[in-house]
């Protein structure tokens, strides 16, 4: 029988996986106290386990105002990623891209709120550079979320979840531009004051539309109490939802894809920016801005499993049965029925766009996973965030850890150059990344 031969290629890749497997087992996890740290100390490969235990008092620390100032991207700087991974510019020149999600067919959309446009992008053959890129439709009203109807290979819609409301486009694999007109499906949304970014998911079955809607105001300021007092407005309501200006805000509401039949899914969400649905189990997943003005390390914001009928305390308690000083006493029928989030990011973060990993180009470790954008903070003496972050889960369900994955868009303790937004990926297995600072969409691929 011949022997078998590997190639110095093979070999050399063998050998890059196993170092890269043996550099993330040997990563240390950063738990209590060592898990709350500033951008001075991020860089790919670090893992954060923070727990409900280790939370501090609310104002530990003073709330500090503290936005970024945006430069220009320094000449020759690269986001930085793990050994094993190589990062490159795919485009740029863009007019805050936000939301990204790939098409069946490859192609990548994207949502330029701002200036209420979606755009497509197409790669070449080489799939390191948008071959292809047009305006898909302009003239809407702050587009964030987008998905594709019927869930496969041949969707027929283009759902955009608007500020206000959600429309459609008809849509068939390879469109570059709309068709027509869109047909509004959600004539009203809850819209205006804070949070405007809606985003929007099918679940597999193709029978709800889940869309996310932030809360009005930080936390639930000016609430007061519902009209017939709390015991009858519990009655009628799902359980935590709130009233007045916050009615059908801080959570994920479900419709039928027509639109129809609306109802509560979830509820205490203070800013459920990235939908996303875990592949294999069907179950909606949540990338969540918690609350402000609580400290440095207070309140953490979450990356969580959504679960039907679920509360999880906004605006009342946090992280549990943890009561809001500025909401003290007003609802003691909730303590206990508040659900725990299932991963704890550094307070301040700024969690956004949410996706997993579905390729198979990353290592098999990372198949699986789930990846989140992280904005960056504001509320923070020494600002953090800023990054994009992997989800670590087991047999499907999350560790409790966190790893910083893409790093580098700081510049100093005062300017940063990029603000990570969306998260994608492509059909070769890549991962995208808009920021919406510079303008520009970054491809990361495994060497």
């Amino acid at each position: 029988m011949p022997k078998l031969s590997v190639s110095a290629a093979g070999v050399l890749a063998i050998a890059l996986a196993a170092l890269t497997m043996e550099r993330a087992a040997a990563e240390p996890v950063l738990k209590g106290v060592d898990a709350f740290g500033d951008w001075r100390r991020d860089k790919p490969g670090t893992v954060r386990l923070i727990t409900p235990q280790d939370l501090p008092k609310p104002g530990a620390t003073s709330s500090t105002s503290n936005a970024s100032r945006v430069v220009s991207r320094p000449a020759s700087v690269n986001p930085q990623v793990p050994p094993g991974f190589k990062i490159e510019l795919f485009v740029d020149g863009l007019s805050g891209p936000r939301n990204l999600r790939t098409a069946p067919n490859g192609d990548v959309f994207v949502t330029e709120t701002g200036p209420g446009r979606i755009r497509v992008l197409r790669s070449a053959g080489d799939a390191t550079k948008p071959a292809i890129n047009e305006v898909y439709a302009s003239g809407l009203n702050r587009p964030f979320g987008i998905a594709f109807f019927p869930n496969g290979d041949n969707p027929q819609w283009l759902y955009v979840a608007n500020t206000d409301g959600v429309v459609r486009f008809s849509y068939h694999n390879g469109d570059v531009k709309a068709a027509g007109e869109p047909e509004t499906i959600v004539a009203k949304l809850p819209s205006g004051y804070s949070h405007a970014t809606r985003d929007i998911v099918f679940t597999p079955d193709d029978k709800r539309m889940l869309v996310s809607v932030g809360s009005a105001a930080n936390v639930g300021e000016g609430l007061g109490r519902p009209p017939g007092g709390i015991e009858a407005w519990s009655r009628d309501q799902a359980l935590g939802a709130a009233w007045g200006l916050e009615k059908d805000r801080g959570a994920v509401l479900a419709f039928d894809p027509n639109g129809k039949n609306q109802k509560t899914f979830a509820t205490g969400l203070r800013n459920c920016v990235g939908l996303a649905i875990q592949p294999g189990s069907g179950t909606p997943w949540c990338s969540t801005n918690e609350r402000d003005g609580h400290g440095d390390n207070l309140v953490p914001d979450y990356v969580t499993r959504v679960r039907e009928g679920a509360f999880y305390g906004w605006p009342w308690f946090y992280i549990g049965a943890n009561e809001d000083p500025r909401h003290r006493g007003e609802r003691p029928d909730l303590k206990d029925k508040v659900t725990v989030p299932d991963v704890l990011i550094q307070a301040h973060s700024a969690s956004l766009g949410l996706t997993f990993y579905t390729g198979s180009s990353f290592p098999p470790e990372y198949r699986g996973d789930a990846f989140a954008a992280e904005h960056g903070s504001w509320n923070r003496a020494k600002r953090t965030g800023y990054k994009v972050i992997r989800i670590r889960l087991k047999d499907g369900v999350p560790t409790g850890e966190y790893q910083d994955f893409v790093t580098g868009f700081v510049v100093s303790d005062n300017e940063v150059w990029g603000r990570p937004v969306g998260v994608t990926v492509t059909r070769d297995g890549a991962l995208l990344v808009s920021e919406d600072a510079n303008g520009t969409i970054w491809r990361i691929s495994h060497e």
